[in-house]
């Protein structure tokens, strides 16, 4: 095996070699930083490498696996972090030159587990400035690209992970997701990524508090999302939104005969173009494959709506934080993050309008929801976005339609109002520019298992490829 495919292996193989150890931690994590070397100057994934230190903590990996060792989850595993999850003592700047200097001084608490698992933080993830885009690009560390197409970006605002997943030069790595940040990056790059429901993983004051916020898993398996989700997921004593008790995924994925999805190839009025859609629908097709009732259905939202509700939701909470920054350093700060400012600003009313808006929502999804077990639907309307694009100045075009704001691109925001609905990116095929497309997989609230259970049934049968069929370009 060459140190390529090394880096391409599923984590779950990869532990398996290390148990029977015909594979050692430090020779894999030698061909992640060889792979990291040789396609992160393009790429450009890495807000931070830790190299050095992960080769150390790889040789003592070696030891659990050895003679009366005991070796943890994620024992000897490359695993990247998203920059905007704080590690005590390191930078956590959020993808500002504002704070480009700023040391946290905590740790998240789902990286802390991580780290307790035995998983090995060899680097740092790339994100937009904030967090506030769904593509990947700062003034602080230029501009992040998909391994698959690198004229286009890997989506956002994880997009740091998901570009390092697809790239090979992490083994798993976390995202978070207020609007779609896990799901839309997982889609782009052609990996797995799941949006927990609220409250799963634990997370860190103040925003904690908000439910559109989540942490969560991403990795090229399903089975490997999984390992990465049981390690990051449980009730923490410092996040009081954190439910109880723990729900772990079962190791053993995939039956799904009897289950009953639906499948609505629309969420209402977005636009979906034509390769996104026919590849949504031949993975729907292949569930019944697998076993499963899908039944189409017809879903009826409105994505100027979605957009209301969820910038009214951000300017009382998210984007106020960033407006407030803004006020002082607005020189500073990249155009779309004053944009997003200044679009998610509101008056007197409009955050109850918005929740207004946002119980709407659940009263078209949860009858569907009891119906069946699960609902799967695009994950967005396009294949990729160009790389570099702040889509301030100039409009997204979508379906030969001109949409009225970029995000109008993402299906995703339904599921962060809906926040307590487990929901699985996984891929379905490729755009005609290359580019991976995605689809959502939706449970019902708090059934986290479902939505794995049909991940890992269509990864059976329809395998998709780890990583793109030729070097980045």
């Amino acid at each position: 095996m060459t140190d390529d495919e090394l880096t391409y292996l599923p984590t779950t193989e990869a532990l398996r070699l290390f148990r029977t150890r015909d594979l050692s931690p430090v020779e894999l994590m030698n061909a992640v930083i060889a792979r990291s070397e040789a396609v992160e100057p393009e790429i450009n994934a890495f807000a931070e490498e830790t190299f050095e230190e992960a080769l150390v903590q790889a040789k003592a990996a070696e030891i659990a696996y050895g003679p009366g060792g005991a070796p943890r989850p994620l024992e000897g595993l490359a695993v990247a972090i998203k920059e905007e999850q704080p590690i005590a003592g390191r930078i956590v700047s959020e993808g500002s030159l504002v704070f480009a200097d700023h040391l946290a001084e905590q740790t998240h608490p789902a990286v802390a587990r991580i780290l307790a698992a035995g998983g090995i933080v060899h680097a740092r993830t790339t994100t937009p400035e904030f967090c506030c885009a769904i593509f990947t690009h700062s003034r602080r560390w230029g501009v992040t690209r998909n391994p698959w197409n690198t004229d286009y970006s890997p989506g956002g605002s994880s997009g740091g992970s998901g570009a390092a997943l697809a790239a090979g030069t992490a083994m798993l790595a976390t995202g978070s997701d207020i609007a779609g940040s896990i799901r839309l990056p997982a889609a782009a790059t052609g990996t797995v990524g799941f949006k927990p429901p609220y409250g799963r993983v634990p997370a860190v004051p103040p925003f904690n508090l908000d439910p559109y916020c989540h942490d969560g898993p991403m990795a090229r398996t399903v089975a490997d999302c999984a390992l990465l989700e049981n390690v990051m997921a449980g009730p923490h004593p410092e996040d009081v939104a954190s439910l109880r008790p723990a729900v772990r995924i079962p190791e053993q994925l995939g039956d799904i005969a009897g289950m009953r999805i639906g499948f609505a190839p629309n969420l209402g009025d977005w636009e979906i173009e034509p390769d996104v859609a026919a590849n949504t629908r031949a993975a729907a097709e292949a569930l019944r494959e697998a076993g499963a009732i899908v039944e189409e259905i017809d879903v009826r939202l409105r994505h100027r709506d979605i957009r209301r509700a969820v910038f009214s939701h951000f300017g009382a909470i998210f984007g106020a934080y960033v407006a407030g920054v803004a006020a002082e350093y607005r020189d500073e700060l990249t155009p779309y993050a004053l944009a997003f400012a200044a679009d998610t600003a509101i008056g007197p009313g409009d955050y109850l309008a918005g929740l207004d808006i946002e119980a709407a929502v659940y009263g078209v999804l949860g009858p569907l929801l009891e119906r069946y077990d699960a609902l799967l639907c695009p994950t967005t309307g396009a294949a990729g976005l160009p790389a570099g694009e702040d889509f301030v100045d100039t409009r997204l075009t979508v379906n030969g339609v001109e949409l009225e704001h970029y995000w109008d691109v993402a299906l995703t925001p339904v599921f962060n109002i809906a926040s307590r609905c487990p929901v699985l990116n996984v891929p379905t095929g490729l755009g005609r520019n290359g580019i991976p497309t995605g689809m959502q997989i939706v449970g019902r609230t708090y059934e986290d298992a479902s939505v794995f259970h049909i991940g890992a049934a269509l990864e059976r049968i329809r395998p998709w490829p780890h990583h793109p069929p030729a070097e980045p370009r």
